[in-house]
């Protein structure tokens, strides 16, 4: 990451290759960021960011919108977009649809071009698949006004997301949410430790993508969030928690197969920058879950 201190004392030039890909093909959004040094937060950096863009000339702000590449289109699939774009769209898994999900991307690109002028502009790492294609049939049935505005709030998310993960120093954006557990086992009255837990975004009925692995330590609890860093999607998801394998290995008299084995809890996540404690307080016959802090 850069230091915000270095970017204000960085030379006009080097400011705006650091910092010219926040905002896609507009590099001259840094440029008015740099005639506005110093900035004392990363907060104040995006503010003075998106000030140029909202004082930007209307020509200018909807070349702004065409520049960004159309969802899981042509040009991504030829890798002949922006890395920061390649990024997010893989983190949604749009490197890896089958035909017909390509085929529907593709009707629904023309469809939305056709009618807005510009592609439709998503800050899909704030997104699951089912959520992104919900929300894109969704704005294709918008008016023209309500859309432009829309999709110029999209894409402050997607430059907040890449300034936010590119400087680091005080006030910095709030871009970020989680995902996390712990479990309690309540025939003993302890944290249940070596419990294998099992992340699943949950497409549909017929889909699921794993996102996350791991075993609990000593305290009940992961050592990392099971998502962090990062927004959380905006979808449903699965946790899977083996907690037949921890009461035999406990020595307690589990019939087989257990009455449970593996617990599934779905739960629906609608705030990609919240925190979501999603704890299992289980016995071989029964458990809680709750949503915690």
């Amino acid at each position: 990451m850069l230091s915000l201190d270095d970017l204000n004392g960085a030379s006009g030039h080097d400011f705006v290759a650091a910092l010219g890909a926040v905002f896609e093909d507009a590099p001259w959004v840094a440029e008015a960021a740099a005639r506005k040094r110093p900035h004392a937060t990363v907060e104040g950096l995006f503010a003075a960011m998106r000030g140029a863009v909202e004082a930007a000339p209307d020509a200018l702000r909807l070349t702004l919108l065409t520049g960004h590449p159309e969802l899981a289109g042509h040009a991504a699939r030829a890798g002949a977009i922006a890395a920061e774009s390649i990024a997010e769209q893989a983190s949604a898994g749009l490197d890896r649809l089958s035909e017909a999900e390509y085929a529907r991307f593709e009707a629904l690109n023309a469809a939305y071009r056709e009618t807005f002028g510009f592609p439709f502009i998503l800050c899909i790492k704030r997104h699951g698949r089912a959520s992104l294609l919900r929300s894109f049939e969704a704005r294709a049935a918008s008016d023209a006004a309500t859309e432009r505005a829309t999709a110029e709030a999209e894409v402050l998310r997607i430059a907040a997301i890449r300034l936010n993960a590119l400087v680091s120093g005080e006030g910095p954006l709030r871009t970020t949410g989680r995902i996390s557990t712990h479990v309690l086992d309540t025939v003993h009255g302890k944290p249940a430790g070596g419990i294998a837990i099992d992340l699943l975004e949950w497409v549909s009925a017929a889909e699921t993508v794993l996102v996350a692995q791991t075993v609990t330590n000593a305290d009940g609890r992961t050592d990392a969030p099971l998502i962090g860093g990062r927004p959380v999607p905006i979808a449903s998801y699965e946790l899977r928690f083996h907690i037949g394998d921890h009461f035999r290995a406990c020595g307690l008299p589990v019939t087989e197969p257990p009455f449970l084995d593996i617990v599934p809890l779905r739960f629906g996540v609608s705030d990609p920058e919240g925190h979501y404690h999603v704890p299992l307080v289980a016995t071989p016959w029964s458990y809680q879950t709750y949503r915690g802090s």
